[in-house]
């Protein structure tokens, strides 16, 4: 039957007596969709996408220089990189990812064992290592003749060994047979401070120690590293500082913000992301808490308190403590996207597209592609140090790319060998194979400084010929000036030894043989021997001559130039 419609009645009571006549079921109905909608975008679900593409999941893109070596031998084998990334169906969303990660992780079991380490201002580290089974020994730690590869792990900001992502990948790799120890930043683990320094998002020189100090200890293990969240960051900023001068053989970043500027920027965008920023604001203010009395005497206390996101933070404390003049100063010269030209080091970089708390934006795309060291791989979907895969969410993916990227690198001759002192003399001074002659000078001082370094080899070499004529090897024995062992690559080590053993083998050669034919051989000897001495010097007067004339050219000008200039004016 049709309402009646009463004399005097506006649209709005119209409208109102028509929405009243709706059943209650309906509302309900639409009110759920409406929520659904709303969570679905906000959270970012992706369910309804893997259900259209069959489950089958997002490619993984790979970014790279066409002529990287590093991706045609090492990168190419593994088939993670090569294949795509489905996340676990009922945490199909970046945010729940995330969060199930940070609040249950499902973690495996074990025990680490822990070292204290000091670096020379007074700072204290701590050191947890999960060794293979078949390389422990009675102290707890590597033996010194072993080789197994050895992997230090840098964890994000505020989290420390215990953290569910660090002990996934720690497990997998130990389990594999490497030996893991992970680099807690100082203040964290457990460990009070105790110098007045703190560690930030570009503070490399805790990484640097650590990576000095194991590879001196144990410098027959190939040394690796991998960096997570703000540790990526201070791996590859570490990675760009130290270019060829790094001992570490190869490294993994994973999820890192790369550009500080843009990710502050990010972090204050949206809700959700303004959601995130207040949860690390409220970790930073808990890391500062631990260490109250310190960070009081060397910060702003009373606003680290009042502090509500990370950038006032860093405001308050990181910018003071670091002696930054601006937040933005800070974070440009912290970020490690300004350094990625400079790593020489085989570098696999792990990023997801909907990271919410690292931007794509941030990726620097046409950096990674420009350097042959580096391989950029990205998925679709991930969340932050996520990367569940599997019904029961137990793996994470980026886990085991990481374990086949670097197992590949260890199993290739593709593996960064750190060069010895006297090698990076001669590269230098223009002398390593490959490059061409000595470097020309262009003022006079350089020229004496060519001269000085050639009378010098050539004295040393004078000093060092054996009676058989060969030139013998001016080596040093024993700790280097700064304490430490000297370093050699391994490729230098093996080609010493082969000529040592082909020495050896002549030697024993040599003394087959009567009396006579021995003194013959004597003989021969002396008279190589002053030959030798012969050519030396004059070759020592060769390169002496020849060095010489960008001086004597340069003398002659000034003797005669008086000369010149009245000659030209008198023209």
């Amino acid at each position: 039957m049709m309402a009646v419609v009463a004399e005097g009645e506006s649209a709005v009571e119209l409208l109102l007596r028509a929405a009243a006549m709706v059943p209650a079921e309906r509302y309900a109905l639409a009110a759920i969709i409406f929520v659904s909608v709303f969570l679905y975008r906000f959270l970012e679900f992706h369910v309804i996408g893997d259900i259209l593409h069959g489950f089958r999941g997002g490619r993984v893109e790979l970014t790279f220089h066409p002529n990287s070596e590093i991706y045609h031998r090492v990168a190419s084998k593994c088939r993670s990189l090569h294949g795509r990334y489905l996340a676990t169906p009922w945490l199909a969303s970046p945010h729940l990812q995330t969060l199930f990660l940070n609040i249950y992780g499902m973690p495996p079991s074990f025990t680490y064992k822990r070292q204290l380490y000091t670096v020379p201002d007074g700072g204290t580290i701590a050191l947890d290592w999960l060794l293979a089974s078949d390389l422990e020994v009675a102290d707890g730690f590597i033996s010194e003749d072993a080789s197994t590869p050895l992997i230090v792990v840098v964890p994000g900001l505020t989290s420390d060994s215990s953290a569910a992502y660090a002990k996934h990948l720690v497990y997998s790799m130990a389990s594999k047979g490497w030996n893991v120890v992970v680099s807690n930043h100082r203040g964290l683990g457990g460990v009070s401070i105790t110098s007045d320094c703190f560690y930030n998002h570009g503070w490399t020189e805790d990484v640097r120690e650590v990576i000095k100090y194991l590879h001196h200890r144990y410098p027959k293990n190939p040394l690796f590293c991998i960096g997570t969240s703000i540790g990526a960051n201070i791996v590859v900023k570490y990675l760009g500082e130290e270019g060829e001068n790094t001992p570490l053989a190869g490294a993994v970043s994973i999820c890192s913000p790369w550009d500080l500027v843009i990710g502050d920027r990010f972090i204050s965008r949206k809700l959700v992301q303004r959601i995130y920023g207040k949860a690390l604001a409220d970790g930073l203010k808990g890391y500062a808490k631990l260490h109250q009395p310190v960070m009081a005497r060397l910060a702003n206390w009373e606003g680290i308190k009042k502090s509500q996101t990370i950038r006032e933070f860093d405001h308050h404390a990181t910018r003071v403590i670091a002696r930054y003049e601006t937040v933005d100063t800070y974070y440009r010269q912290c970020s490690s996207a300004s350094y990625v030209g400079n790593v020489s080091v085989p570098l696999l970089c792990i990023s997801a597209l909907d990271d919410p708390l690292c931007t794509r934006e941030a990726i620097p795309w046409d950096e990674c592609r420009a350097n042959k060291n580096i391989v950029l791989a990205t998925t679709p979907n991930g969340g932050h140090l996520a990367f569940f895969q599997g019904l029961t969410a137990r793996r994470l993916w980026w886990v085991g790319a990481t374990s086949e990227f670097l197992s590949a690198l260890h199993d290739s001759s593709y593996m960064h060998r750190q060069k010895s002192r006297e090698r990076r003399r001669l590269i230098e001074w223009g002398r390593e194979p490959g490059v061409s002659g000595l470097l020309q000078t262009r003022y006079v001082s350089v020229g004496c400084c060519v001269t000085a370094q050639m009378i010098m080899c050539c004295t040393l070499l004078g000093n060092n010929l054996m009676e058989d004529g060969m030139v013998a090897t001016v080596t040093k024995d024993g700790p280097d000036s700064d304490g430490s062992p000297s370093n050699h690559a391994v490729d230098e080590e093996q080609s010493s030894n082969e000529v040592v053993s082909a020495l050896n083998h002549n030697e024993k050669a040599n003394r087959v043989g009567n009396e006579s034919m021995q003194g013959q051989q004597t003989q021969q000897g002396d008279d190589i021997h002053s030959n030798m001495l012969r050519r030396s010097v004059w070759l020592l007067a060769y390169i002496a001559f020849v060095t010489s004339w960008s001086l004597l050219g340069y003398l002659a000008f000034i003797t005669f130039r008086k000369k010149f200039r009245n000659s030209l004016q008198a023209k």
